[in-house]
């Protein structure tokens, strides 16, 4: 078995990184290895603890998302990048004000299957795997596979390299499609 993921919560409210720390320390995979209550405090710890991922000001119920914290704690480990939804669609707001006019020379779509092609739209929208597989009705493991797929045939890194391809591509036009099925 590999090392456990070295975690440091940083929060500037004790309860809050008692809340996180706990359930974390349940998993055999997950250690805590400190705990700081400001910026100053955490980059000491940090020094001093090596840890893999640092968790700050982090808003989310701990009791009803239990499972999505451990899930992202081991994405961010293995070096992926993880946004939130409501981050990517920022993100994504962003971007298009910055860009009005996404230039049509980026990355070759038509590599990619009509269901990857699909799938890439939806994670433009900001929708994480889960509600990809609710809309697209399959699997989570299959929204991975897609995913992983459309990642490695358009030669990127990450979800978020994909949704700026989606719009520099023009497959995904800023304002259009929000909300909709």
């Amino acid at each position: 078995m590999s090392e456990p993921v070295r975690v440091v919560v940083a929060d500037d409210q004790e309860v809050v990184r008692a809340g996180f720390a706990a359930p974390l320390d349940t998993q055999p995979d997950l250690t805590v290895v400190g705990s700081a209550a400001d910026g100053a405090e955490a980059v000491r710890v940090c020094r001093e603890r090596r840890p893999d991922v640092v968790l700050m000001d982090v808003r989310m119920p701990v009791m009803d998302g239990a499972e999505r914290l451990f899930d992202a704690v081991r994405i961010v480990a293995a070096g992926e990048a993880l946004l939130a939804p409501t981050v990517t669609r920022r993100l994504i707001g962003e971007f298009a004000r910055l860009r009005p006019r996404p230039p049509r020379h980026a990355a070759p779509l038509g590599v990619l299957t009509p269901r990857e092609t699909e799938v890439l739209r939806l994670l433009a929208e900001g929708l994480s795997n889960p509600e990809i597989a609710e809309r697209l009705v399959v699997s989570d493991e299959t929204v991975k596979t897609h995913v992983s797929r459309l990642l490695g045939k358009l030669g990127l890194r990450d979800r978020t390299q994909a949704v700026v391809v989606a719009y520099e591509t023009g497959l995904v036009v800023p304002g259009g499609n929000r909300g909709g099925p």
